[in-house]
């Protein structure tokens, strides 16, 4: 597998549209380099940017698991 991924591959992969990926890289919460004129992303920090983002959804998930049960709602 290629280290680098184009926009449309990063997003795919992400499952997220492309704009809102690139939204992601002008804020540095994913980075980016240039190869030429096109914006290659490191599958490396793909990965690396999922598994952040699913352990924060765990974890809100989790929470409100917890919520759940102490209100009785049967979760």
């Amino acid at each position: 597998m290629n280290d680098d991924l184009t926009i449309e591959e990063a997003a795919d992969f992400l499952n997220v549209s492309r704009s809102y990926l690139l939204d992601l890289l002008k804020t540095g919460a994913l980075p980016s380099r240039f190869v030429g004129s096109e914006r290659r992303v490191r599958m490396e920090d793909i990965v690396r940017y999922k598994e952040h983002i699913d352990a924060q959804r765990r974890k809100a998930l989790d929470e409100l698991t917890a919520e759940a049960q102490e209100l009785g709602l049967g979760y």
